[in-house]
This record gives structure tokens, sequence and C-alpha cells, in this order.
């Protein structure tokens, strides 16, 4: 069996005018680090209304400007928090889904079971999320997206992918192939990525080749394996 090459993620979004909501995990080349990275795109005045904030080593997507503010209910967020030895990140409210389930003894998968994709009908934005699981100087991570079964939402598909952390290999999955009306759902399975060794180099990477209209925000963390010092960095487009 073949093994999908790895792409620099610049490759895979610099032509692509809207890839959505964006979560990248996986390890520096140098095997030091794990790194997760979390990026928000919109096209609606509501939606680039957002920034990102970090409170206590949690993210949360928050209004730039309150006043404008339409509806908040798929905007407004944890973006990601941590459980013990798991980090979350997902594009949305289950985060607090997956959180509240690991308390009560569940399964990330299980967790995610009482969620589908998101009610903005026709677009039927799936809801994506990952989660890192630290344990014995490294880690290993799931992701997850949760898909409309068809074109008027009747039914949610459930795609569940597990990987061991490879040095320098990382998987990038998000919301849409690209830009259409209604918007085209991500197919397949997350996209395989070369992981820089620092926060810096991934966010820079990603950051610059987000289209400029419509990217609004990017978290990028990277925690080293030996000692738990991170490396966070956050960019609003918004200031």
């Amino acid at each position: 069996m073949s093994v999908a090459k790895a792409e620099n993620i610049a490759t895979l979004i610099k032509d692509n005018s809207y890839v959505g909501r964006g979560i990248v995990i996986g390890k520096s080349q140098d095997g030091k680090s794990a790194g997760i990275a979390y990026f928000i795109m919109g096209r609606s005045a509501n939606s680039r209304n957002r920034i990102f904030s970090e409170k206590n080593g949690e993210v949360f997507t928050e209004p730039f400007d309150v006043s404008k503010v339409e509806d908040p209910s798929l905007i407004i967020y944890a973006a990601i928090r941590s459980y013990e030895n798991n980090l979350i990140v997902t594009n949305g409210d289950q985060t607090d889904t997956v959180y509240e389930g690991l308390k009560a003894g569940k399964s990330f998968d299980c967790a995610l079971e009482s969620r589908e994709f998101e009610p903005d009908a026709p677009n039927f934005t799936p809801r994506i999320s990952g989660m890192a699981t630290f344990a014995d100087g490294d880690f290993s991570y799931k992701m997850s997206i949760l898909k409309a079964a068809d074109d008027i939402g009747s039914a949610c598909n459930r795609f569940g992918f597990h990987y061991k952390s490879l040095n320098g290999i990382g998987h990038f999955i998000h919301t849409y192939k690209h830009d259409g009306n209604p918007i085209p759902t991500f197919e397949g399975e997350p996209e395989r990525i070369i992981m820089p060794n620092t926060a810096k180099e991934l966010a820079d990477e990603i950051w610059a080749n987000l289209n400029e209209d419509n990217k609004i925000s990017l978290y990028v963390r990277y925690i080293n394996l030996e000692n738990g010092k991170e490396e966070n960095i956050l960019i609003n487009k918004n200031k």
C-alpha cells in the first residue's frame, strides 16, 4: 500500500480562496515537539467580525466589534481546551462536548456521537475536531469530521482518524474544498503535511498563504515533549 506524500501546507492552501476553518496536528521534524494549529476564515461581515483570545491556556473566538454581532451561535466558542493529558481543538462548541465527555469517562469519538454538522443550510458546515493525547514523552492524536449525508441535511456521516505521531508529519483537515455557493464540503482523509520544527515556521507558512481577503485569525501551539514548554503564536487580522 502506498502512503500519501506529505506536502507543505502552503501548497495546499495558497491557491484556494476559501478552505474555511482548519485544524493541523503533528510532530516537528526534529521529533522534539507536538504541534497544533487552528485558523478561521470568513466571507460574511458576521464571520469576519472575530478575533482569537487566549485565557489560561485556552483559546476562544470573540467578536471584534460587539455592536456588529448578528448571530453569535456558530461563531463564538472555545476552540482549544485541555483536559488532563489531552489537548482538544475544534471548529465549534463541540470543544466543550469533548471536554465534558472526557470528564464523564467517554472517549473522543463517543463524546462526538451526540453532535452533527452545523445547521447552516445550504452549506451544512462540517464539524471538524482533533485531540492530542500525551503519554510517556510522546503523543498520539485523533481527528473527526461530521458531515451532512446529502444536500438537504437529512442525516450525519461520521468519520474518525487515529494517528501515531511521526517525526515531521502532520495532518490537516478543513471544512471546505474551496469557495462556492453552496460551499462544497471537505472530502477524504485529512491531508498529510510536513511539520516544521517551530510554531513560528508553521504560523508564517499558514498565514502568508491563506487568502488575504478571507483569513481572520490563526493560533499555533508547539509543546516540547521533554519538558512541556510551550511556544504559542496568536495572529488576528482585526487589531
